[in-house]
């Protein structure tokens, strides 16, 4: 396996907060920091490739359920916050 130096920078997301709360439950399960969870699914997503396998589709599921997440990819451009 080649290594490939990378360099990484700090940034300002703004995420849902339920999202949130399932992406790092994601990350935990996987013992991955959030950084890595994510360029591990653009990297994925960037070729057309599909970023988790059944059983972490089986326990993104299970997170959603507990943090109350009911968002669909059909609501990714239509989200606004309060006032």
């Amino acid at each position: 396996m080649v290594t490939k130096y990378i360099e990484r920078v700090q940034t300002g997301i703004r995420l849902e907060k339920r999202l949130l709360k399932v992406l790092k439950g994601l990350a935990e399960y996987h013992d991955l920091s959030l950084g890595d969870l994510l360029e591990g699914i653009l990297l994925h997503v960037f070729e057309g490739k599909l970023p988790f396998k059944r059983k972490s589709l089986k326990k993104i599921a299970e997170l959603k359920k507990v943090y109350n997440l009911d968002l669909t990819s059909a609501d990714s451009h239509k989200l606004s916050e309060r006032p």
